[in-house]
Formats: structure tokens, sequence, C-alpha cells
């Protein structure tokens, strides 16, 4: 703390590594993960109730002083809702908890006059916005000055929150409510969870992970109890708890049945589908899971508590640290730790409810462990990988809000304390709220709207809060013996064994595959993918899965390696979506009879000449390679030269196709996709990565076409033969491209009338619905990164080639492309290729007159004026695109 106040205050979080504050905007985005940073000095707020709990009264005095005279909560800055919700409102409230408690003992605060509670008030209506839903369900993010719908807000387009997201409010805003009178706050929380009971799955009894907020579905429909849902059900016991309202006690164990019954299988928790129950989403846990048994003490269920207390502390032992996910074999998954406290909540809880001293020395063990690995000069750094002890920049505000506070009273006797903490309550972000609150001001009715909870014949279910002195009479040996079958689980599931190093230093295997080296055409490649129990299946849209079981591996370490390989995809996909994403490209076909009016939407290179610099393009003929893949030396260089070639994708990387090309004297590449029936219209747009390798040799320029409108281009070379294309960063206009040229009469006089009308069109394009018009959001040619639902096992969806992106759902699953590129969302609003001339029949080439060639096109698809109209709405179409910053 004293750190945080000399490196980083006024700053939201420490830096520890670098001794810095963490200013939003100054360091590098983390993405979701600053959302919970407003330039309110958040650590510094949700740290001030952690303080009189340890009896740093005046510490705290002074810390309070600050918040009044320093913090602004009007920041024009983005949050999310849920973060300042359970840190900064709780935080406020938690501190002004204590300043009462303090002042009314008469020697500490006697200044104090609710001004904590006032800033409080203040950012509860900052909040309030974020509820403007239909649902009741609030916006994720919220902007502290302009709220959610404002012009300058940058938020609430959102459509989806997380379970938790929603319903971790009430307990704050209820205090809200409570301390000021003022009841709308708790009106707007008691409307969430309202909404979410509503909307349980109702044969489960489940709720799913991620809600639609407008309209109720779920999105993510897989259960558990760990990220993403776990504060809601603690909400609803502990709302029963402050607030007295039966409703959330009978809710709370409608769902605590269908967790036991379903989703706890003990000692493990593991994720389930909500409408299939019995079928396990993952086979992976997340650390955030840890609070659960805290829960369950609360709850008076005291067995399974113990049951998955004990496992996570084995996994704790074998590496010093929780990992952020393991899988069910007690493996890591995901290898980052940032100090997160949960654990230390439920230790705490349990050794409440036993008075076993073993978990005095669990909590020693996590203080070593923290002192040993984790302290670094400047405070606690987060572990970035467990595995290494390798450390992050980072800790976050939790660490001293929570860790500090369940550690201090687990050792703490009454006498330490000076208060007594059983008249308080914990949030979720361990803030305390007095529960007197219960009986303060109860604008709202206990009477609840929401019917058919189930009948539950279990006597664990009593409507009681559970009394220590009868359920657990302090016997160590009730615990002791809970825990003793599972004082091996890790060690048992994780076979020690010779490791990966000793086996390849002797006549082992080789070391495993790393996937920035994986192809997937490369036979030798797939028997080590098999032999690490991980399958390819092809898709329709011509990429291809990557599925990983566990149980289908040679041994426990091809597993192992397998894991590490899914984790490597992931973070390539990772890495590539951060790489310069790129807009849509256009290639027009300018020669006869097209004239520029045919505009297809092209996917970009991450390499050779960028078009957004070369205003304009290079234009071409076009011509067929041999061998039509690109891969190996061109045979025809004579075709190729000083003209745009054309060439099939697959079997190899595209920087290795523009490398032959190049050499072969081409002025630039058109690769074209090889999936039949593939189109921009209904496919996410392709943008061509790299080799991994320096593409500063390749200097042309590269696109990429579906199949689809790669096939337009195909057939005006068997119509027309000689077919000239202009590849540019956007479509052109006919006065651009002709310049100095002859255009065709017939083209200039059909064309007087539709000049005025495009010209009309343009100016008033805001007016004129257009089903082809682009959406104004973003759609930029992005990575691939898809998050296939539910599966517990890993998978991978990419092309043979060497994969370009990857992400995960469940178990480590990523997604990249046959060949090395990335792709953005599909556009639905993108314009389509004007290809009526070239998806018609074949026509014989035209060599009558500029009038007969008008009136054979006509007899075979449809009026010149009409194809025109059609083109001009396509150009118009495009423009949109580029004013739109797609």
């Amino acid at each position: 703390f004293c750190s945080q106040q000399e490196h980083a205050y006024p700053a939201d979080e420490l830096m520890p590594l670098t001794c810095r504050g963490r200013v939003r905007g100054q360091e590098p985005s983390r993405g979701d993960v600053d959302d919970a940073l407003g330039k309110f000095s958040l650590t510094l707020i949700d740290t001030l109730d952690t303080l009189v709990v340890l009896n740093k009264t005046k510490e705290f005095e002074e810390a309070v002083k600050k918040v009044i005279k320093d913090v602004n909560l009007d920041n024009d800055i983005v949050v999310s809702v849920f973060e300042t919700n359970i840190r900064v409102l709780g935080g406020l409230l938690g501190g002004h908890s204590v300043a009462i408690m303090l002042k009314e003992k008469g020697e500490y605060m006697q200044w104090y006059n609710g001004e904590l509670l006032h800033m409080a008030k203040e950012l509860g209506y900052k909040l309030l916005p974020a509820f403007n839903t239909t649902s009741g369900l609030p916006y994720p993010r919220v902007n502290l000055k302009f709220g959610v719908r404002h012009p300058e807000a940058r938020t609430g387009t959102e459509t989806d929150t997380c379970t938790a997201c929603a319903g971790t409010l009430i307990l704050e805003f209820a205090a809200l409510s409570r301390f000021t009178g003022t009841s709308i706050f708790e009106e707007y929380a008691r409307k969430a969870l309202d909404f979410i009971w509503e909307k349980r799955q109702r044969s489960s009894n489940l709720v799913g992970v991620t809600i639609n907020i407008h309209t109720g579905d779920w999105v993510r429909k897989d259960s558990g109890v760990g990220a993403g849902i776990d504060s809601y059900y603690e909400y609803l016991l502990k709302a029963y708890v402050l607030l007295g309202d039966d409703s959330f006690l009978e809710r709370f164990n409608t769902h605590y049945d269908a967790i036991m019954r379903y989703i706890s299988q003990p000692p493990l928790l593991l994720d389930v589908h909500i409408h299939k129950p019995m079928l396990n989403a993952r086979t992976w846990m997340d650390s955030l899971l840890a609070f659960f048994p805290g829960l369950q003490v609360l709850k008076g269920d005291i067995r399974p508590a113990i049951e998955t207390h004990e496992m996570l502390y084995q996994v704790i032992k074998k590496h010093n640290f929780l990992p952020e996910a393991f899988t069910t074999d007690f493996r890591v998954h995901w290898a980052q730790h940032p100090l997160r406290p949960e654990f230390a909540e439920s230790t705490y809880f349990l050794y409440k409810a036993t008075g076993d001293p073993y978990y005095l020395e669990v909590g020693k063990t996590l203080i070593e462990n923290l002192n040993k690995y984790a302290r670094v000069p400047c405070g606690f750094a987060a572990m970035k990988d467990v595995r290494t002890g390798s450390h992050e920049d980072r800790m976050d505000s939790f660490f001293l809000a929570e860790m500090f506070k369940y550690l201090y009273l687990l050792f703490a006797d009454k006498e330490d304390m000076i208060f007594d903490i059983e008249d308080y309550i914990f949030t979720t972000e361990a803030h305390l709220l007095p529960l007197w609150l219960s009986t303060t001001n109860q604008t709202i009715s206990k009477k609840n709207t929401s019917t058919e909870y189930t009948e539950l014949d279990d006597s664990n279910f009593d409507w009681t809060c559970p009394n220590t002195q009868i359920l657990f009479p302090n016997d160590p040996m009730f615990a002791q013996s809970i825990r003793e079958p599972l004082k091996n689980v890790v060690d048992k599931s994780c076979p020690r064994g010779i490791s990966r190093v000793e086996e390849s230093l002797g006549s082992g295997p080789k070391p495993p595959l790393r996937a920035r080296d994986f192809m997937a055409s490369n036979p030798e490649h797939l028997e080590i993918l098999k032999k690490m129990g991980v399958s390819l299946i092809h898709l329709k849209d011509g990429r291809v899965q990557l599925v990983q079981h566990a149980v289908q591996a040679a041994s426990s370490l091809d597993a192992e390696d397998g894991l590490r390989f899914m984790q490597e995809m992931i973070e390539l996909s990772s890495q590539q979506q951060k790489e310069q994403q790129l807009p849509p490209r256009a290639v027009q076909i300018v020669s006869h009879p097209f004239f520029g009016r045919v505009v297809l939407t092209a996917g970009p290179a991450q390499f050779g000449m960028d078009l957004s610099k070369h205003k304009a393009g290079t234009r071409g003929f076009v011509a067929t390679i041999k061998p039509y893949n690109g891969c190996s030396e061109i045979t025809n260089p004579e075709a190729v030269k000083e003209k745009i070639a054309l060439m099939q994708r697959g079997q190899c990387m595209f920087a290795e196709k523009a490398r032959n090309i190049q050499k072969a004297g081409a002025i630039g590449g058109i690769v074209i996709d090889d999936n039949e029936g593939s189109s921009s219209d209904t496919a996410p747009l392709f943008q061509m990565a790299g080799d991994g390798k320096n593409t500063d040799d390749i200097t042309i320029p590269m696109l990429f076409l579906f199949n689809k409108e790669g096939n337009i281009i195909l057939d005006a070379i068997r119509e027309y033969e000689a077919v000239e294309v202009l590849l540019s960063d956007k479509a052109k206009d006919r006065a651009t491209i002709f310049k100095g040229k002859m255009i065709p009469n017939y083209i200039i006089d059909s064309n007087l009338e539709m000049e005025n009308m495009d010209q009309k069109s343009s100016e008033n394009d805001s007016h004129k619905p257009n089903s082809e018009e682009a959406p104004s959001e973003s759609q930029d040619a992005g990575a691939v990164s898809e998050e296939p639902e539910g599966g517990g096992e890993s998978s991978a969806v990419g092309d043979p080639d060497p994969l370009s992106p990857a992400s995960t759902d469940g178990a480590s699953p990523a997604m990249a492309d046959q060949d090395p590129q990335a792709s953005g969302p599909a556009e639905a609003g993108a314009p389509e290729p004007a290809c009526t001339p070239g998806d018609s029949q074949h026509q014989e080439q035209n060599t009558q007159t500029e009038a007969n060639s008008k009136a054979h096109w006509d007899s075979k698809v449809q009026p010149m004026e009409s194809i025109l109209a059609d083109w001009s709405e396509d150009i118009e179409a495009f423009e949109m695109m580029e004013k739109d910053e797609l």
C-alpha cells in the first residue's frame, strides 16, 4: 500500500516491476482488463476498509481525506459497469461503513460527514444510464461523463453481457439505497436479477455465461460456477443475508440444487450445457471457482466445500499458485496467476466453520509463496507463468482489497480486531456492508412476483444462516476425514515421469512440434499431431479444425505437448490479431466491355505493395500461371511478365506464391479461393499473412478473391481473352481510370443520364434506402478468431497451410487458415460484385459493332441501363465503405 502511494498515486494501479503507476491511455492497452481503470485512484478506494480491518486507522483517515480531495468521478472514460460497481462503488460504501463505525467509537473520523457516501451516490447516478435497456440488464460499459447513448460516449453498441456482470449489483446498489433513502438504485438492481431468474433454463434451473441484454437470449449456453457466472450465485445468497428477502434464498436454493446435481463432480466443478446438463461443456476449470467452497460454507454445505478446497490446495502445492485454468487431470491450461484472492477467501471461511488448524497451515503456505515468488521491491507482481515463475508488471487493486483482508482475518484473534467483523457481510470484492441495513429504509416490497420455485426435498435447504456451533463442533477430525482421500489426488492424476528435456537427451522422440512451424499439408506434422492426441477435421469453408483429445494421445507427456501446441496456437492468434489490420481492397475490371463497372471486394495482404500508399494502384492484363497453385517455379514466365498473375489458393504459403510470380516478372497477383462456391457475401474476408520470415523482398501487390468473385475474372478471360484489371485500395471513378484514354462512344452516350443519376444519388445518399450499403461499424479484414461453442475438447480451426490465427473456447480451441491469413467479420452489408455479365452463360467474343454488342448483351442478360444502375449502386456502396472507414 505504501509503495502504491509512493510510486503510483494518483494512478489507478501500481506497476510493481517498474515502480510506477498504470494510467489508462499511457500504457499499451490490455483490452477488457483495462475497463476497470477509470482514472479515479482505483487502488486507493478499493483498499479503504482493508486499512481498518488491519487496524491502520490513521492511514485510513488520511486515505479518506485523499479520496475526498483528489478523486474525480466525472472523467470522459469508458469503464466496466461490473468492475466499477464492485471495486469503486463498493469501496466507497465499505469506506463509509467503517468510517461511521469509527466515528461512533469517538476516537477517529470525528470530522467525517458522509463525504464518501455522497461520492458513492454520485457514482451510482453515473452508472444508471447503463440500465437503459428493455430488459433491465445493464450495458457492460458506461462512459462516466457521457453515459451510454450520448454521441461522445463511445459505448452503448454492445448486445451481450455476462451473467455475473448483470447479476452482481444488488448488494452495492441496495446498500446505496438503504444508506441514502433513494430507492432507484435497489430497484434497478432487483429488476436485473429478476430478468436473469426468469430467463434461467427451466428444465435444468441453470443459467448461461453470456446473455443478450435486449432479447434475453443466452449467447453462451455453458454453465458453471467460475468466470462469467460466479458472483451471481454469491449475490443471491448474500442478498438474502443482507436484505432479509426470502425470494433471494429461494432462488439460490433452486440454483444450488442444480449445481450440486449437474456441475459438482466432487472434488471437481465442471461446466455443463444448460440444455443438456449431463454433458460437460469443457474439460478444464478456471481459478475463479475457488470462491465457491467459501459460499458453500455460508450455505452450510460443508463436505463438498472441504473436498473442492482440498483439490485446489493440491494444485497450489504443485505450482505454488493456482493457475488461471487447469484441466481435469490437474495440468496447467492457462498459466497466469494475477494474485487472485478467491482461494484465500474460502480458506478463511472454512477455518471459521471448522476451527481446524489445518487451514492456518494453508494460509501460512499462501503467505510464504507470496513472499517467496511474488514479492518485488515495489510490491507484489502477478505471475505471468506459474510453471516458470516469470512475473507480469501488474498488481490489481483486488490484491490489496481482498487478499490481505482475508489472510489477516484468518490469523486474527478477536482481540486483534477493533470492531466485530460478524456485524458485516463481505461483497464479492470483500467490502464491508453492515447487516443493520436490512431494517433501514425498506422502500422495496419484499413480495416478489417471480413464481415457479422448485420444490426441494432437502433438509440442507433450511431458511437459516448456518450456526457453526451446531453444524461444525470445532472437531478437526471432521474435516480431516473428508480431506484424507484427496490428499494425493493431483499427483495421482499427474504422474511425474521423466521430463521432456530428459527424454530428448536420450533416445526418445524429438521435441514437440511448435505451432509456428505447423503445416497441415506436411504428413510428418500430421503424424506428430496424431501422437499428441490432436486430430484434423476439414470444414466446408475450406479451413480445417484441430481438436485435441488428451485420452487419445500416445502418452501423458504427448498429451501435455498437445495442450501446449494448442496454447501456442492461441498465442499465435492473439499476436496476429494485434498486428496491423488492413481494410478491404478492390479489383476493378477496366477492359471492354466492363470499363471499370465491375468492382470485386478483395482481401489484402500483410506483405508486398501497400495499395493505400499507391493511390494509382496497379493496372495490367491478367494471366493464369502454370502451375496454377504457384508453389514452384513458374513454367510460363513469358505469359506472366508485366501482367497480373492469377493463381489458386492452397498447397503453400501466400508469400511463397508471391515470390514465385514476382520472379517470373509479374507486376501483381490475385489468389483465388479453391473452395467451390465461396463468396465474400457469406464468408469472412481474408487478410493474407506472411510466412513468419522477412517479406520485405516482396514488392508487388497481392490480393485475395473468393471463388465466386474469382470466377468472374476467369469467365471474362474465357469470354474476351484480354482482360485488364486495376488493383487498388478502393474503386476508382471512370474519369480516373480512363484519364488520357479513349472511352467507347456507346458507353458515353448511354451514360449521360446515368451520370446525372449518380450525382443525384450521391447527394441524397443518406436518404436513400440501399440494401447494399455497408454497415457503419468497422469491418476491417482481421485475423481469423472464432470461438466454437461448447465442447470439452481443445479445438483449432485452420487451413492446411501454416496457421495464421487461433483462439480458444473451453479447452483451448484455436482458429487459423490454410494459408497464413486472417479474416474479419462477415460483411453483411458489403457490396455484391457486379457480376451479371461474367456469371451469365458464355458469350462469343464480341466482334460486332458497339450497337450490336449492346443488343447482344440486352438479349442475354438485362437492359444496359439496368446493368449500369446496378454497377453504380455497387460503386456507391464501396465508396460508402470508405466513408465508414471499413
